[in-house]
């Protein structure tokens, strides 16, 4: 921290996939970031989402046809950008007379196609339930759906790519740093950066982004800036994952008696279950599946599914606060998921720009807009770029993901096909420098489970930020699922003596 600059045209504060996403997007366009995050990047809300990256169908029942637009725009941006970690998946909606009819979910998938410019993902249509592949796993009761396209996104892969590409790009990235303290002195914002276990650090910045999620209205608070009115709901969202309860590699999206939907997919061997909408009035970030909200998941799949599941049979389980933006909603599963963008300053005084909800599918057109709101502030500011700009590591150069993994298993034979296919899932083209010069995973060395070895941790503690076991085993990759106590030690070990 002693050798930190002193001056910088853009400060973030918040290091989820708002924070990185608006981090890349400014200092792509010439601006001196800095991004501080005051815990790990994705610790919290962009690491507990439903992991999909996807249109919004429910939305249409609110008549959110502009979210829905943009989200479905947004999805093929991402996949073309990050096709390692965004990935097509087919969904399937088992239909129940009682509680949608038919016709309403036709209409409602034909508007769904018709407001997607899609390049490469088919259109929904219905299907018979009585045979496989879709089939598989479910009562026999159910027997016809429908079926539609979107995506599934690794949450916590996206910030740390975005992360990459902002420091790539010059931006400087410090984690476990919180902005303790910011003061507007004119045309510039002197902020106090105070790392964990550090001593504070006082910068200056031309303009300050409050992309802190749950908590964007105690900084403002703090801070003592945008008096105008302004609410946020805190929204937890639990998940599940239970044994594998079908084959195949589609979604369910199942709908509930009361008239919201659970999605129910394969997720690292297993089947992930969720979500749910509560409204969460504690900490933010203090956030745990509560027993009600694991059983209201288990109930959804129940009613669907021939293995009936119950708590016991939970192996994992997460919560995330989504912070919403108060529209005046009575239920919180209709508040809007869309994002608003304020900002605070004017010709004498420096611009504080707070962002309020959002989902992760949006965020690189939330960052560019975001932009646009503080382009008065910088008049030199290069244009919009990421529209047409992979992130790291997924520049592929191959039709798909399967191609890549298959030309980089001819490159390294001694390699297992599943061990080069979750480097890559994790790292994209990336994955050679994870390698090295290893031939076989001996030349990796210290194996600590599964995938895992020292090499890769090296690249995460060196190239990702990561610090700790757990930034490692729950956020760069999802080894806690497979690691046993005494390899998670090995982990805990190797990296006291190697930070």
């Amino acid at each position: 921290m002693s050798t930190l600059p002193e001056e910088f045209d853009l400060l973030v504060v918040g290091g989820g996939i708002n924070g990185t996403g608006i981090a890349r997007d400014a200092a792509g366009r010439g601006l001196k970031v800095l991004l501080c995050e005051q815990h790990d990047l994705a610790q919290h809300t962009s690491s507990a989402s439903s992991k999909l990256v996807h249109g919004g169908l429910r939305y249409l029942e609110q008549y959110e046809f502009r979210l829905v637009r943009e989200s479905l725009a947004e999805r093929e941006v991402l996949l073309r950008a990050a096709p390692h970690i965004v990935r097509p998946m087919r969904f399937v909606m088992p239909h129940v007379p009682e509680l949608r009819p038919a016709w309403m979910i036709r209409a409602g998938l034909f508007l769904y196609d018709y407001l997607a410019r899609r390049d490469t993902l088919p259109n929904s249509r219905g299907i018979s339930l009585r045979e496989r592949p879709y089939n598989h796993g479910l009562k026999p009761s159910v027997t016809k759906g429908f079926i539609y396209s979107d995506c599934w996104g690794d949450d916590a892969r996206l910030v740390i790519a975005n992360a990459r590409a902002a420091a790539d790009r010059g931006a400087t990235v410090l984690t476990r740093t919180t902005c303790t303290a910011a003061t507007r002195d004119g045309t510039r914002w002197r902020a106090t950066l105070t790392p964990e276990n550090g001593v504070p650090h006082t910068v200056n910045c031309r303009a300050l982004v409050n992309a802190t999620g749950p908590w964007a209205l105690k900084f403002i608070n703090k801070n003592n800036y945008l008096h105008a009115a302004l609410g946020l709901k805190l929204v937890r969202g639990s998940h599940i994952v239970v044994p594998r309860l079908y084959d195949g590699d589609h979604a369910f999206i199942l709908q509930n008696d009361d008239r919201r939907v659970v999605f129910a997919y394969p997720y690292e061997g297993r089947t992930l279950i969720g979500t749910t909408d509560v409204a969460h009035d504690g900490d933010p970030g203090v956030c745990e599946a509560s027993a009600d909200e694991i059983e209201y998941l288990c109930r959804a799949a129940n009613r669907y599914f021939e293995r009936a599941i119950r708590p016991t049979d939970v192996l994992w389980r997460y919560a995330g606060i989504r912070p919403l933006f108060d529209d005046g909603a009575q239920n919180v599963s209709k508040i809007t998921r869309d994002y608003t963008l304020r900002v605070d300053g004017d010709d004498e005084n420096a611009p504080a720009l707070s962002v309020f909800g959002g989902k992760i599918t949006t965020y690189r057109k939330l960052a560019e807009q975001a932009l646009e709101k503080l382009a008065l502030w910088f008049p030199d500011m290069r244009p919009p770029w990421t529209a047409n700009a992979p992130l790291p590591g997924g520049d592929l150069g191959t039709p798909s993901l399967h191609d890549y993994v298959r030309r980089l298993h001819d490159e390294h034979p001694g390699f297992p096909y599943q061990h080069l296919a979750a480097l890559v899932g994790r790292h994209g083209t990336a994955a050679r420098e994870v390698l090295g010069d290893a031939e076989d995973p001996s030349g990796c060395r210290e194996h600590f489970g599964h995938t895992l070895y020292a090499n890769e941790v090296d690249y995460f503690l060196q190239r990702e930020w990561a610090l700790t076991a757990d930034d490692i085993l729950w956020r760069r990759t999802k080894m806690g699922l497979y690691v046993n106590s005494v390899q998670k030690q090995l982990l805990v070990t190797y990296i006291t003596n190697h930070r």
